[in-house]
């Protein structure tokens, strides 16, 4: 799909291109490609004389890959998070094609950040009237996303703090060992995709500066050096946050041995404490034909209270050393 964004009447207008309508693009300050097709990819291309690249091309790691100029534009890309808010998330490439007049966008997912700048043009609460302002407009939601995201990661992490170590002695709680780790390791995962992704924005945003520095003008100027200060600012949060999860990934499994060792220790006492039992149980099971408590009456009686005695008094014992 190809949305193409025009500015009309000081407002900006969103239209769904197609081969009727075609010729917008020449007009439009932004085009945005949502997974496009080979034939979306040669409309923009034969209507904007732009060269649009591939989905190989955008995933390729090299920064000479990423960032280039050709033929009077600016290519620019960077892996955005995609479906951070699910189990899954992951990375994904955004290709930014800048010329003096249009902005063009290429994408295969559907990003809520795109949905919410969308949404402020559509209030009027980001007024732009260039494609560098759209731009970078959109990288300012871009780190504003990021931001909420790790506000979350944060706010789990001290949930999983709490139910590790706060736990209150009068409730019993049982925890999920296994799904305490998965959800402290995605945690994990989803920061370190965070810091992957805002290492290539300031890239992006510092190639954009050098390389636009005079159509950007001194407000531009600004902006972008608040964005930097922003992305630096969320990579030293991320190192805490990542920290941390570390931290609880390390307290989660010594909990775990602890659990295990009071298991252990569990059936230990109880070996024990039952040990004197079994021995009095397999003297009296002996075969010896002269064993003179066989034929006492009392001899039953006696015997379950040996066999009582002996396993109360160690039972005792280990209550009295604190054991149990």
């Amino acid at each position: 799909m190809i949305y193409a964004y025009l500015l009309e009447k000081g407002l900006f207008r969103q239209y769904l291109i197609s081969k009727d309508n075609y010729l917008l693009l020449k007009k439009a300050i932004w085009i945005d490609l949502l997974s496009p097709t080979s034939e979306d990819e040669k409309l923009v291309e034969s209507t904007v004389s732009l060269g649009i690249p591939t989905r190989d091309d955008m995933r390729e790691i090299e920064i000479s890959s990423r960032l280039y100029r050709k033929n009077n534009a600016l290519f620019m890309t960077a892996p955005m998070l995609i479906n951070s808010g699910s189990k899954n998330p992951f990375l994904d490439a955004v290709s930014f094609i800048l010329t003096k007049t249009q902005l063009v966008t290429v994408r295969y997912f559907d990003l809520k950040t795109f949905a919410l700048f969308i949404s402020r043009i559509n209030r009027k609460e980001i007024s732009m009237f260039n494609a560098h302002a759209t731009l970078i407009g959109l990288l300012e939601t871009v780190i504003d996303r990021v931001a909420d995201i790790l506000e979350r990661v944060g706010a789990s992490i001290d949930t999983h703090s709490q139910v590790i170590f706060r736990q209150q002695t009068n409730v019993k709680l049982k925890i999920n060992f296994q799904e305490l780790l998965q959800e402290i390791g995605s945690n994990g995962d989803l920061c370190s995709k965070a810091r992957e992704s805002l290492v290539s924005l300031n890239r992006l945003a510092s190639y954009f500066k050098q390389n636009e520095k005079v159509q950007l003008g001194d407000d531009g100027e600004f902006h972008l050096l608040a964005l930097t200060a922003d992305i630096q600012s969320l990579n030293d949060h991320i190192g805490f946050l990542s920290q941390q999860v570390n931290f609880l990934l390390n307290a989660t499994l010594g909990m775990i041995n602890i659990h295990q060792s009071n298991i252990i220790k569990i059936f230990s006492i109880a070996a024990v404490i039952f040990l004197p039992p079994t021995v009095v149980a397999s003297i009296y099971g002996m075969n010896f034909k002269f064993m003179p408590e066989l034929h006492w009456h009392y001899g039953y009686p006696l015997a379950i209270g040996i066999m009582f005695l002996s396993a109360l008094i160690p039972y005792q014992f280990f209550k009295w050393k604190k054991w149990l």
